[in-house]
């Protein structure tokens, strides 16, 4: 983490929380007006909000960082030619959206910047509660409280001091819709017998307020859903591996189409047992 925070949110962090907070006010305008659910290709559901919140995101992304391309999950569902390059952003406008449709408040949008395979920078806002953590490893973490329906205000955010000190996992956040076999085997594994359970990315934030030690997911998932959540912990010195410990997720594999194979999230400081 970074030794020095500055006394207020540096301008690129301030942009990246400015942009999901005009993306979480689209997608609460949809759901004051009404949830109209598509299927895509692999038959996970969509939303105007998904559409609405990332062309919102390219928008404003494409003017404030112009040039850097940007990798899009309605975009790659669309089946458009994506060539990142080694700088680029990964978006999620609305991860959870069965959290969305089914009315819970755990749905996210996420941010995030790629630099040679390396999330550098993030954010990962909680519309309908109105709460952000944004950071990078040279500005460390901010968190900020703020309506989606008031005006952005980078005053709003402050330094967050993840909580220090080694200690032994012993809670996991976990899944509503994803919970599997092989996640609960290795939880058994580990010692692990406490959980929390949330919905989307928001589950990074529980290892940034220490709610929960890890977030393993034994399963198949994509790099926009994990991307501003590794940046968050790597900014607060935690990590997102490969279950077996043996390396962290990287970002940019057109290859794949940016599937991810299956990560454990460690907060700083946790050991596993």
């Amino acid at each position: 983490m970074a030794t020095s925070i500055p006394h207020s949110i540096p301008q690129p962090l301030a942009t990246l929380a400015r942009i999901a907070h005009a993306a979480g006010g689209e997608i609460e305008k949809v759901r004051a007006g009404g949830i109209e659910v598509r299927h895509k290709a692999d038959s996970s559901p969509v939303t105007q909000a998904d559409t609405a919140a990332e062309a919102l995101i390219e928008r404003e992304l494409a003017v404030a960082f112009a040039g850097v391309p940007v990798v899009g999950e309605e975009l790659v569902a669309a089946g458009r030619a994506v060539d990142p390059g080694r700088r680029f952003f990964l978006v999620d406008p609305l991860d959870g959206t069965k959290e969305f449709i089914a009315g819970r408040d755990s749905y996210s949008t996420n941010i995030a910047l790629v630099e040679n395979g390396v999330p550098v920078a993030g954010v990962i806002s909680a519309p309908a509660r109105g709460e952000f953590f944004v950071g990078s490893r040279e500005a460390g973490i901010w968190y900020g409280k703020l309506a989606v329906d008031a005006p952005f205000d980078a005053a709003a955010f402050v330094p967050w001091n993840v909580p220090a000190g080694r200690r032994k996992a012993r809670c996991a956040a976990v899944s509503f819709s994803h919970m599997n076999e092989a996640t609960e085997k290795w939880l058994a594994g580990h010692g692990i017998t406490e959980a929390v359970r949330t919905g989307s990315a928001w589950k990074f934030s529980l290892l940034l307020t220490g709610a929960a030690d890890v977030y393993p997911r034994l399963g198949n998932t994509w790099e926009w859903d994990t991307a501003a959540g590794h940046a968050l912990l790597l900014a607060a010195g935690g990590d997102v591996r490969l279950p077996d410990g043996s390396e962290s997720l990287s970002y940019g594999h057109v290859e794949r189409n940016f599937l991810n194979p299956g990560f454990v999230a460690i907060a700083p400081g946790v050991e596993l047992g």
